[in-house]
């Protein structure tokens, strides 16, 4: 059954084979044709990975306060293309 779900979401069979992943192909020129062809999503999760808080909602107002912070501190060392600007949804506005 999971087979056909692949199939039919991303148009392509469960055997077919993917390019590679990892690090070093993040400034790598375009797939070519036939395997740019399969992909038809892409996805980016991120995942709380701070040990010593719970998980949504068992986590307290003061441990949310401290993980953003801890967050919006690395946030702060990217450069390049990766820098950008924080907007807490405690202080932002609809105009932001």
């Amino acid at each position: 059954m999971l087979d056909k779900v692949i199939q039919e979401y991303h148009g392509h069979s469960p055997t077919a084979i993917h390019p590679a992943e990892g690090n070093s192909k993040l400034n790598a020129p375009d797939f070519p044709p036939e395997e740019a062809a399969m992909i038809k999503s892409t996805r980016i999760r991120v995942g709380r990975n701070l040990a010593g808080y719970p998980l949504g909602p068992a986590i307290t107002k003061e441990q949310r306060a401290e993980v953003e912070k801890k967050a919006t501190t690395a946030l702060a060392t990217f450069d390049g293309e990766l820098k950008g600007k924080y907007y807490s949804l405690e202080t932002m506005s609809a105009a932001d």
